[in-house]
């Protein structure tokens, strides 16, 4: 689970979790493609976080860099599992 002290011992820009999703109604639907999605999730610079997404055919770089922040709610503790001290600290 992560904390918000997880978060202040890491460095800035850290890639702390990574997986595979599926795009449609049981996974994170973006556009209900059905294909599958790679997220990762990336420590900010103040004690934040996000997480990027898109096709799983492309590399965590390029997630990191180019892909869509996740912003749903459910879908943000759905990917990373976080106590709401840390889920507070979600960069939108």
């Amino acid at each position: 689970m992560l904390t918000l002290q997880m978060l202040k011992d890491m460095k800035p820009g850290t890639i702390f979790a990574t997986g595979i999703t599926i795009d449609n109604s049981s996974g994170i639907n973006m556009s209900n493609s059905g294909k599958l999605l790679r997220w990762v999730a990336k420590r900010g610079y103040a004690y934040d976080w996000a997480i990027y997404i898109h096709f799983e055919d492309k590399s965590i770089d390029f997630i990191k860099d180019y892909g869509d922040k996740v912003t749903s709610k459910e879908n943000i503790k759905r990917l990373v599992e976080c106590n709401d001290e840390s889920f507070n600290a979600y960069r939108y």
